[in-house]
């Protein structure tokens, strides 16, 4: 009896460890659910404390926490570089990855390699690292990917997408978060026969190479589990295609036209039926049916219905999707009809912004947003429409899109704290409600 007590009790305090970090793009899960309580209800007069401030460089790429280490990627060009540059000019620096100690900000390793830039908005990388057993994996703006020792810093592995697989990288550079699963690093590459391809993720080796597309395009692979399988759904510019992770062998896929290439979320699933939004109003509604993987458009290209998300990640929440539209409201909208319940432009102000960015995270029962402006907002989010708790500004937006100032990055929530960076500094902010 005493071992077993003992064995839950281990189990138990594994579970909170786990909770407490955040190794990679969108979270624990993967799902933009922030799994921690005891945090604070409103914002001190003052704002929050900021707990640590260090100094970085260009990018758009967030943090990953795990076990008291920071892990951020950025870019020092040669020259000055504005955000945006529709002209895909040729930019030279060095893309760098980050080592900070979660305590205090001070950088324990960095590696550093020289990297030209032929894409448009060229600040610094778009990834956030991925942090696994010991190992974190970056995968830089220009396509290359490093595995490192999480402590030391030493190489393990890495690859040139371009040199090896593909001959050209995408308007806005490489920004398809790699994807865990099991003893695979899933990746989306490029190239004949190769747009997303398995790595063992100790050794590099590749383990399959799976379909063509015209381009990379920019959204994150993502496992469902539907019709009896696992299925590796893989969103490209030119079609929606579900392949089986352990081979790469393709179960079905859907054409799709995303308008200049632009597929960047993650399809979202939601009982037998999986959506996804590009510029334009480039959406998409699918069924699975039960049966062998199979799919069948419900709707498709409808104006004025589901979301047509830029930058951020739409959340979705029993049969409910929240996310930022390129017209800048958030809105929300249902599954599968698609029919928007409600929209507001309150989290970025009253004027309507093209490719207006919120981040949105839950955590219980309320939502946390992180604005462009570099305001954390708290709300609640439901079908009956958006209440806000309470606002405060936390970080200067250094960047530049369509004429204004951004900051365009997903923060980390981790012990109770924020890390979000912009294109001069990574700070920490405490949100604990002991503060």
């Amino acid at each position: 009896m005493r071992s077993i007590l003992l064995f839950l009790l281990c189990a138990f305090l594994s579970n909170i460890a786990v909770a407490a970090d955040w190794p990679h793009w969108m979270g624990p899960t993967r799902d933009n659910v922030w799994h921690e309580q005891g945090l604070l209800k409103q914002f001190p007069d003052a704002g929050p404390k900021v707990v640590w401030r260090t100094p970085v460089a260009g990018g758009y790429a967030g943090p990953a926490v795990v076990g008291g280490l920071v892990f951020v990627a950025d870019y020092l060009a040669d020259e000055k570089v504005g955000g945006e540059d529709s002209e895909q000019k040729a930019f030279s620096g060095t893309e760098r990855v980050l080592c900070l100690d979660e305590k205090n900000g001070a950088v324990l390793w960095k590696h550093e390699y020289r990297v030209k830039y032929s894409i448009s908005y060229p600040a610094g990388p778009r990834c956030t690292p991925t942090v696994h057993q010991g190992k974190v994996y970056t995968l830089g703006a220009e396509g290359h990917l490093f595995c490192f020792a999480a402590e030391s810093g030493k190489i393990l592995w890495s690859k040139e997408f371009r040199k090896q697989y593909a001959d050209k990288t995408a308007t806005w550079g490489y920004a398809s978060h790699p994807l865990i699963d099991g003893q695979k690093l899933v990746c989306v590459v490029g190239g004949e026969g190769s747009h997303a391809v398995a790595f063992d993720k100790d050794t590099g080796e590749e383990i399959w190479r799976a379909i063509t597309a015209t381009e990379q395009g920019y959204s994150p692979p993502a496992i469902i589990q539907a019709q009896g399988k696992r299925q590796l759904i893989l969103m490209r510019p030119d079609a929606v295609t579900s392949v089986d992770p352990e081979t790469g062998h393709e179960y079905w896929s859907v054409p799709y036209e995303a308008g200049s290439g632009s597929i960047i979320m993650t399809p979202i699933y939601w009982e037998g039926q999986l959506f996804v939004g590009g510029f334009n109003n480039k959406s998409l509604m699918l069924k699975l049916p039960p049966g062998p993987p199979a799919a069948k458009v419900v709707w498709a290209d409808k104006k004025g219905y589901g979301i047509s998300p830029v930058n951020v990640q739409p959340f979705l929440d029993q049969g409910v999707a929240y996310g930022c539209d390129q017209s800048g409201n958030l809105l929300a909208f249902e599954f599968p009809t698609g029919k928007r319940l409600w929209e507001t432009p309150a989290p970025l102000g009253k004027r309507r912004a093209s490719a207006g960015t919120a981040f949105v995270v839950r955590q219980a029962d309320r939502y946390w947003l992180f604005n462009e402006h570099g305001e954390l907002i708290i709300a609640n989010l439901s079908r009956t429409g958006y209440e806000e708790l309470d606002r405060c500004k936390v970080i200067d937006p250094t960047n530049a899109a369509f004429g204004r100032d951004v900051v365009w990055c997903m923060p980390a929530f981790a012990n109770r704290r924020m890390y979000v960076r912009n294109d001069q500094e990574c700070i920490c902010i405490e949100l604990s409600a002991e503060q």
